[in-house]
């Protein structure tokens, strides 16, 4: 029986995406592994791989097609002793978009139905691994996927043992979530446009990255308990230090900013206050031993948050080179999905656009972000207790109160704000 190739899902916030390139046409043979398509997700450009083994009897999807959604068919892949002929009709619309109307059999048969875990997540499985598991009695649920991004293919389910399949949940129970939040997102489109009726205006569409902005950042402010610290850091020894080894490093083609100072003295401020190198997971939290930073970077429409691992271990020079590298495939959109996932910390820095402090919102997981504003030449009280003119820097640490406490926040603050007073002492 064909198999249909369907919208993957790339990273776990996609809904929908562009197909913008086919690799392969009707008709060519393909196995495992082999790249099908580059799909454009909210995110990035990303290749698709083809995880079953067939030629390709039908494409459904034209290059090009935007707003396609997750698990729609995009195309049709026959296996051994199968032709175009056997390829029944194929909707390129998901089932969610269908007239309403009563649902047969095949639109309601287990084996081609999207599966769901107890979670109410997406389980992603092959159509071949899906209808192998439905005569087997199997629960996906139960199976680890072998495939790309962990999809479920044919060899998993076929190792598995069989195991009572969990019952459905409630379309009611699931819908509520999504029904509150609804009614929280405030006024209906409808409404606000009528509103408006009167003054000119343009609608702007918007793409799947100001989407997934707008969700995640709304359910952020709405479900993490946010508070925050401010200290302003005085730049003075760090200003004199960076200019000192920026002309020791000149010959090597590096100049360091004061961001990569930043990122530095907040990766050793999470190894010297370890507890709060912690993110919040449901009913616990996961503390680490490395310092992952993410680093906000804007681009056209919207933002990244590309992450440094084990930055307390990299030479500034290095956490240069990587940053510059990161910024530049960002604002390509041609991070992979392991550049921009994970991280306990970021930063954001707005001083380069002139902004003195602001406050920051929270990207889930991550336990913290840092604010930074612009260095300002400000008066300062001196050490003798005279008055002189310092250059200043405002920040301010927005924290999840479910992982970090109060004092430990004021502990990492007060580490990052000693790092950047002290610079020498990150080389030591």
């Amino acid at each position: 029986m064909p198999t249909e190739i369907l919208m993957p899902a790339l990273s776990p916030t996609m809904e929908e995406g562009t197909l913008a390139k086919w690799h392969v046409k009707e008709g060519d043979t393909v196995s495992s592994g082999d790249i099908l398509a580059e799909i454009e997700t909210d995110k990035a450009t990303m290749e698709f791989e083809a995880v079953d083994e067939g030629v390709i009897g039908k494409i459904v999807i034209a290059e090009g097609t935007e707003g396609v959604k997750v698990n729609a068919v995009i195309a049709v892949l026959l296996e051994d002793g199968e032709s175009a002929s056997d390829i029944g009709a194929t909707s390129a619309a998901p089932a969610a978009a269908a007239p309403k109307a009563e649902a047969s059999p095949a639109a309601t048969s287990p084996a081609l139905a999207a599966p769901v875990a107890k979670d109410g997540n997406r389980i992603f499985a092959t159509p071949l691994a899906r209808r192998i598991a439905a005569d087997k009695g199997l629960d996906l649920a139960a199976i680890a996927g072998s495939g790309p991004h962990g999809r479920i293919v044919k060899a998993d389910v076929e190792n598995a043992t069989a195991a009572p399949k969990a019952a459905a949940a409630a379309p009611a129970a699931a819908s509520a979530p999504a029904a509150a939040a609804s009614m929280a997102a405030g006024p209906s489109t409808d409404a606000v446009i009528k509103m408006y009726s009167d003054r000119p205006f343009e609608e702007v569409k918007l793409d799947g990255m100001r989407k997934t902005i707008a969700a995640r950042l709304t359910e952020a402010k709405q479900s993490v308990p946010h508070f925050y610290l401010r200290r302003d850091i005085n730049l003075d020894a760090l200003m004199k230090f960076r200019a000192q080894l920026n002309k020791q490093l000149e010959g090597r083609g590096v100049k360091l900013s004061v961001n990569d100072f930043i990122i530095k003295a907040c990766a050793l401020a999470l190894q010297q206050v370890p507890e709060a190198n912690a993110v919040w997971a449901g009913d616990r939290t996961l503390k680490f031993t490395k310092s992952d930073v993410a680093v906000a970077v804007a681009i056209e429409g919207g933002l990244f948050t590309p992450v440094l691992r084990d930055s307390e271990m990299k030479s500034l020079s290095a956490l240069s080179s990587e940053m510059k590298d990161l910024a530049t495939r960002a604002r390509d959109r041609k991070l992979a999905l392991h550049e921009y996932q994970g991280g306990s910390f970021a930063i954001s820095n707005l001083g380069m656009f002139g902004i003195d402090n602001f406050d920051a919102i929270i990207n889930p997981p991550h336990s913290a972000i840092l604010a930074v504003g612009a260095g300002v030449k400000k008066p300062i009280v001196g050490a003798d207790g005279e008055l002189t003119v310092g250059t200043v820097m405002s920040t301010t640490l927005s924290v999840d109160h479910r992982v970090i406490d109060g004092a430990l926040g004021a502990n990492l603050l007060n580490a990052i704000k000693d790092n950047l007073e002290n610079p020498m002492t990150m080389l030591a």
